[in-house]
């Protein structure tokens, strides 16, 4: 449904619209005292279905939109502006007041939240969060690696910022990211372009992500999920996840795949090297986690 303030925000100006936003931002900040903090997180995994799966949480009708971001999943304020503060992270929720009308109106406490895939990754983000909601429940999707790695530079490669080939480009990730890890963990307020647009080797080595979060939180406070459960049977994947999160379940029309990219299929010789190179870290998660996984590759 078409809003007023969608209207609108599509008839202004862009200086206009920015202006508003701004406004938006002091006033929540001026507010933020009101705003408790977020109740559950989406922390990854890129080219995992986070966006789809938030767009399925926002059509609860107890999980408010992020404010005053308008149509986004989240402020990146963990790992992209960490120096802006608590204040300003407590300015994009909503007041306890808009909190408590949702409750009188459906009966049960609304939850709120944001999905950032970078949040996982990031090496200074799970001390951050624990630090400022040691109670948080985090969410994590976990895509096939070979997939996700594939898919991840076919989103460079569209939106500009990857002029390499698939091989070349997985042949230059050690050089491109050489000590940018390094670098964010010196510098707290460091935002590092290549340590988010060209690792896609590095992010399918997901226990080495997850460890961090699983030695910081109680084992209750992460819902694992592979995507793959996602895309087959959304309806009872996003069940699940209103069950950990604490909402009443909730039925959709239905479940549209958001951010989805078809392209010819994988050079198999590619996709060999890879499935062999991800085995280990695999099977490692696997047992880690107690679970399994249907990649190639996988375990179980």
């Amino acid at each position: 449904m078409t809003t007023m303030r969608d209207r609108a925000k599509r008839m202004a100006p862009p200086g206009l619209r920015e202006r508003a936003r701004e406004g938006l931002v002091r006033y929540g900040e001026r507010t933020s005292d009101r705003r408790p903090l977020p109740d559950f997180l989406i922390i990854g995994t890129k080219r995992g279905g986070t966006t789809s799966l938030w767009n399925y949480l926002i059509q609860h009708p107890l999980v408010p939109r992020l404010f005053p971001a308008w149509n986004t999943k989240t402020s990146h304020y963990f790992e992209e502006n960490w120096h802006r503060g608590e204040a300003w992270y407590r300015s994009h929720f909503p007041t306890e007041r808009h909190r408590r009308r949702l409750e009188r109106r459906f009966g049960a406490a609304p939850k709120v939240g944001e999905a950032a895939p970078l949040y996982m990754f990031h090496p200074l983000v799970p001390a951050r969060v624990q630090t400022l909601m040691p109670s948080v429940r985090l969410i994590v999707l976990l895509r096939d690696p070979v997939e996700r790695a594939w898919s991840h530079w076919k989103e460079r490669r569209t939106e500009g910022h990857e002029p390499l080939g698939f091989a070349e480009a997985l042949a230059a990730e050690p050089e491109r990211t050489a000590g940018e890890r390094e670098r964010l963990i010196a510098d707290p307020n460091l935002f590092s372009e290549p340590f988010d647009w060209w690792t896609y080797r590095a992010r399918g080595r997901y226990l080495e992500h997850l460890e961090p979060w699983l030695v910081r939180f109680p084992r209750e406070q992460l819902l694992v999920l592979p995507s793959e459960a996602l895309y087959r049977d959304p309806a009872a994947t996003y069940a699940r996840v209103l069950e950990f999160v604490g909402l009443p379940a909730h039925e959709l029309g239905s479940y549209e795949v958001f951010n989805g990219r078809r392209s010819a299929p994988m050079d198999p010789a590619i996709r060999a090297e890879l499935t062999a190179y991800f085995r280990p870290c695999n099977q490692a998660l696997a047992r880690r986690l107690g679970m399994s996984f249907d990649w190639a590759g996988g375990e179980g």
